[in-house]
């Protein structure tokens, strides 16, 4: 964890942005598997963490702004719990780390929700994406889990954002940290890979750097040779010559934070001249969206610069037509591209967006519902001290080429018997993760292995 100081001062912003009543956050519980003892990792709420810093399951804090009480309610372990788990610091133990001194029994915290709520004190309390918590809502101050995303304090969620969303140059630091493991995952991926493999044997190898780096991944590894599905978890295909691998995963270190990448590379020692094609269209892509990047300029801007390098480039090669522009406008890039270009990232690779897109992506500005525009993530300004992706890619799906075309869609913008004649191609995409800062973007971590020459020389050493 960091220096108490800082999750004091975290707390004090909070309180004075936030301004009067209770603040309600919920730490996570465990979550069982297939039964109670037998649980997944355990991950701490990014925002109990930010302000608490205690990685221990159970807990619930409460702030009082009006009398300027800080309080974590939780049990402590019992003598079975060390048999089973061994020697555990005291709650109070921990909380004095982040400068919290009062803790109390979990049996405790009703009694003080009912007495704010007797003086009328106003309980703020953010989204909760976990079914318990939601069930502990509705029996400590009875809002029900379908009036959760109605009830929940929107002064709150922007205090919140408002905080998470710039990091300091600690927060930075441990980020670079995890980016640099996560380039070390994607190096495995790219040393280890080869025809006859399992997509399974490459994730193995993948989440192997990650263990033995003292943390996990960020997020589900995706490792397969069906990119034209943006998440694809199914690792059980067998690896082939002329086949396209992509990767997508990251490394969370031991405080939590994040790093997020993807590579594509072949399976064979050297591209094919098609995917060579696709793929450098795809880097002139990335570029593109980085070279759009600047301080106080819209994200939305690095999409637009996105999606017209692809649709331009692709009409170089016969799968485009018409106006870019206007393809732009109407959508007709999605075909390809329909996703966002990047999102930002913190505690979390898709950094808070528990507490809705709209305000950590778009400052309370509406989102597009165009298919494909809809899905990106981040839209407004960057400030010093965001941390964000950028990952454009290039997909050909076969379940949407056959249902746009059968509906006669962008007839003028998509030249069809071309499209369908790369519909097993797959798809491709590079993502790297930056920071901005006063002189502009900036790269985080060290660099990643991306351009045709680097990857080739890579897979060329693969015995």
């Amino acid at each position: 964890m960091f220096q108490q100081k800082t999750y004091v001062e975290r707390r004090k912003v909070l309180k004075q942005k936030v301004g009067k009543g209770l603040i309600l956050l919920f730490g996570n519980e465990e979550s069982p598997m297939n039964y109670t003892d037998n649980t997944y990792h355990f991950r701490q709420d990014s925002t109990f963490l930010y302000y608490f810093a205690i990685q221990r399951p159970g807990l619930v804090a409460v702030i009082d702004i009006e009398n300027d009480h800080e309080i974590i309610f939780g049990d402590e372990y019992t003598v079975e719990d060390f048999v089973w788990r061994g020697p555990q610091a005291s709650i109070a133990e921990q909380a004095e780390n982040c400068g919290v001194a009062n803790v109390r029994p979990a049996a405790k915290l009703t009694s003080m929700l009912e007495g704010a709520k007797r003086k009328g004190q106003q309980i703020h309390f953010l989204p909760l994406y976990r079914a318990e918590n939601k069930i502990k809502l509705q029996e400590l101050i009875g809002v029900a889990p379908h009036e959760v995303a109605t009830k929940c304090s929107l002064d709150l969620i922007q205090a919140v954002v408002s905080q998470r969303e710039f990091k300091t140059e600690e927060e930075i630091a441990e980020l670079a940290l995890a980016v640099d493991v996560s380039v070390d995952m994607h190096l495995a991926a790219m040393k280890f890979a080869k025809p006859g493999m399992t997509e399974a044997q490459v994730t193995a190898e993948v989440h192997k750097i990650a263990i033995a780096a003292g943390g996990n991944i960020s997020f589900p590894i995706i490792a397969t040779i069906n990119g034209q599905t943006l998440h694809n978890h199914y690792h059980g295909n067998t690896l082939k010559d002329g086949d396209l691998f992509l990767i997508d995963a990251g490394f969370e270190n031991q405080m939590s934070y994040a790093g997020d990448l993807s590579s594509t590379i072949p399976v064979s020692k050297k591209f094919t001249s098609e995917q060579k094609e696709i793929y450098q269209l795809t880097l002139a892509s990335h570029q593109a969206a980085i070279d759009a990047l600047g301080l106080g300029v819209p994200f939305r801007n690095a999409h637009m610069a996105a999606c017209k390098t692809i649709f331009d480039g692709l009409k170089t090669m016969g799968f485009t037509k018409g106006n870019t522009n206007d393809a732009f406008e109407a959508g007709a890039h999605a075909l390809f591209f329909p996703c966002g270009t990047g999102h930002m990232m913190g505690l979390d690779v898709h950094d808070m967006e528990d507490l809705g897109e709209v305000w950590v992506g778009y400052q309370g500005q509406p989102k597009s519902t165009q298919f494909g525009l809809k899905s990106l993530r981040l839209a407004k300004p960057l400030q010093a001290g965001h941390v964000f992706t950028i990952e454009p890619g290039i997909y050909f799906i076969p379940e949407l080429i056959d249902l746009w075309r059968s509906q006669n869609k962008f007839n003028e913008f998509i030249c069809w018997e071309k499209v369908n004649s790369y519909r097993n191609f797959g798809g491709i995409r590079n993502e790297e993760d930056f920071v901005m800062t006063k002189n502009g973007a900036q790269l985080l971590g060290k660099p990643k292995p991306k351009t045709i020459d680097e990857v080739e020389a890579i897979r060329a050493e693969v015995v």
